[in-house]
């Protein structure tokens, strides 16, 4: 397996049942966001801060059909891996409980 994507989602919008996942920013930008290992701490941080509910979904990129593109679209100065088109359950390998920490998610 390659190395895996991470993606950061609030339980309720993860479905068990669905085929396949396709959050909002699948339809407005195009692309589902997602993580490299050392990546989802610094995101979660910035875009989840206080949120007790967060699921974290790590995928196999090779299980994908959809094409993922690393890529600085904001700037950055960092790559990170877009997903273009749907994720299919077959590739999300673990989902996990992504509480913060005491401190945040300083892992």
């Amino acid at each position: 397996m390659p190395d895996p994507i991470y993606h950061l989602v609030p339980a309720d919008e993860w479905s068990e049942s669905a085929h396949t996942y396709e959050p909002p920013s699948l339809a407005e930008e195009g692309f589902v966001h997602c993580s490299g290992r050392d990546q989802v701490a610094r995101v979660a941080e910035h875009l989840f801060t206080g949120r007790q509910d967060l699921l974290l979904l790590e995928i196999d990129p090779s299980r994908l059909t959809a094409e993922v593109v690393w890529e600085d679209l904001y700037d950055l100065e960092e790559d990170f891996p877009h997903v273009y088109g749907p994720i299919e359950r077959s590739a999300v390998v673990r989902v996990l409980p992504f509480p913060p920490e005491e401190q945040g998610w300083s892992r």
